[in-house]
């Protein structure tokens, strides 16, 4: 059965932020921990800490760190139906976008937009393909998408996010 669900994670953000990742809509794992790609098998977490070579084992670290490399974290969808025991992006339906226009005017460092995956992008393109801003479309480090290698993707957010030097 479809209900009614609202995004409750508030947006990973500082006024430096320079990259803004965004992905579709937090999972059912992610709302019980209050964070984003909380799933144990979700390889966001892990691709960022082979990036930067830092720890994020607690909110604390991975805050930590999208603080220090200038990452934003946020998710394109603000509320949607779905299966209360689906997180799958296929399940999303009457999805409201977030008001990007207004994020970006209050964060104006922000240079850049990574989607962690193609739905992401759709949410979004919804309503802000017009925007003028750098837009890259990563593959989704969901448990679902096991059709690349760790590896592979490691390489293309690595080439997409800012360096550890920057």
């Amino acid at each position: 059965m479809q209900s009614l669900h609202f995004h409750t994670i508030e947006p990973v953000i500082f006024t430096d932020s320079k990259v803004l990742i965004l992905g579709s809509f937090p999972s059912i794992k992610s709302f019980e921990e209050g964070f984003y790609y909380a799933h144990p098998r979700n390889q966001f977490w892990p691709i960022l800490a082979a990036i930067y070579k830092e720890p994020v084992q607690t909110k604390e670290d991975k805050t930590a760190l999208c603080k220090k490399h200038k990452i934003a974290l946020f998710d394109s969808a603000a509320s949607l139906q779905r299966d209360a025991n689906n997180s799958s992006d296929t399940n999303l339906k009457n999805i409201e976008v977030n008001d990007f226009e207004k994020l970006l005017a209050e964060y104006p460092n922000i240079k850049t937009i990574l989607f962690t995956g193609k739905k992401a992008q759709q949410i979004f393109d919804k309503e802000y393909k017009h925007l003028k801003i750098k837009k890259v479309l990563l593959p989704s480090t969901s448990p679902a998408y096991a059709s690349m290698k760790f590896e592979e993707k490691l390489a293309k957010y690595k080439e997409a996010l800012p360096h550890p030097f920057q």
